[in-house]
């Protein structure tokens, strides 16, 4: 029998503890529940003897397991560690691969060795800019349509739903006007593949072939300076703007080294990184408001305020987006402020 005695019961718990010993040729010792993400998918982690697995539970009709499949292989081919996949079940939505272990980046920073990380982190972006072709590697556009749809969550899942603050007319206008300039600076530049979620909670801290990367699912073809936003401004965990300009100086000239394409100028790129860090951080507002509202997942909530920072700190940068810093300053911090008296 196998050791499960973490894992919830329920339907497809029980159908994955009966699919695993046809794939792996043998009992498993021990299957426990790991943390998940703010998707619908779960993972266990599945012990059998010395070594370690773990399984993903993606319900068919929630989520898809062929955009993982053929992301990873980009990545692998690129350079870049993602786990091993050992067997895939598509109709049942099962999926079972090697195990990075149980030390984040998240976790690993607070111990120190930061530039280390960042330094094995920047590499492997490197690689993925560099070594998939964004044109034929067959991800989806990180078109007008997504950026456009991802800033609605801010004012629908946030503003409305969370604060319960309902914008008027001129608001409204500000807001879509905000949203086409966000837009229009991100299809300015160049295109790579983008991870979309290239944050410390997705970098492992590994032995060899630092860091292993998870949850490129939703990779697309788009900005940049996306993935650096997600990794240099991290939702989780803030650096000093001197660090992060210095990281992404430097990033900035050694994308331009591999030849692919012309090095851009120090306050274009700068412009780019802050402009698409503004577009990320609203829609992670939204997400996480969503993940509460919707999802009953709160444990997001305390990451609004460091994000929203990030928003701050941007939109006074900027004489465009100085309407909406007052915005902001005189419609929502207050509400933010209540909120946490």
């Amino acid at each position: 029998m196998i050791n499960s005695s973490g894992i919830a019961t329920d339907d497809r718990s029980e159908t994955l503890l009966h699919w695993l010993p046809t794939v792996l040729g043998r009992i498993p010792d021990d299957v426990r529940p790991i943390s998940g993400d703010a998707s619908f998918r779960r993972y266990f982690r599945v012990s059998t003897g010395e070594s370690s697995l773990i399984a993903m539970d993606a319900p068919p009709g929630r989520e898809k397991l062929r955009p993982f499949i053929h992301a990873a292989g980009l990545l692998e081919k690129a350079g870049v560690n993602v786990p091993r996949i050992f067997a895939v079940d598509e109709t049942r939505g099962f999926l079972l691969m090697s195990d990075f272990g149980d030390v984040s980046y998240l976790q690993q920073l607070a111990a120190g060795d930061t530039e280390a990380l960042y330094a094995d982190a920047l590499e492997a972006l490197v690689r993925m800019q560099r070594g998939i072709d964004a044109a034929g590697c067959g991800l989806p556009a990180y078109d007008e349509t997504l950026l456009q749809r991802e800033l609605e969550l801010f004012p629908v899942w946030f503003l409305a739903g969370l604060l319960g603050l309902e914008l008027n007319a001129a608001e409204e206008s500000l807001y879509r006007r905000l949203s086409l300039s966000l837009t229009e600076s991100a299809l300015q530049q160049p295109a790579v593949v983008v991870h979309r979620d290239f944050h410390s909670r997705n970098l492992m801290v590994t032995g060899e072939r630092n860091p292993g990367v998870l949850d490129f699912q939703d990779a697309v073809v788009g900005p940049v300076t996306y993935d650096l936003v997600s990794l240099l401004r991290d939702c989780y965990i803030a650096w000093p703007e001197a660090r992060v300009r210095r990281w992404l100086d430097d990033y900035r000239q050694r994308f331009a080294e591999g030849g692919a394409h012309a090095e851009t100028d120090g306050e274009t790129f700068q412009r780019w990184f802050d402009l698409m860090g503004l577009q990320r951080h609203l829609k992670a507002i939204g997400i996480f408001a969503r993940l509460h509202l919707r999802d009953g997942k709160s444990g997001y909530l305390p990451d609004i305020p460091r994000t929203l920072r990030y928003v701050l700190d941007v939109a006074g940068r900027y004489p465009e987006t100085a309407e909406f810093r007052r915005f902001l300053d005189v419609r929502v911090c207050p509400f933010l402020n209540e909120a946490a008296a």
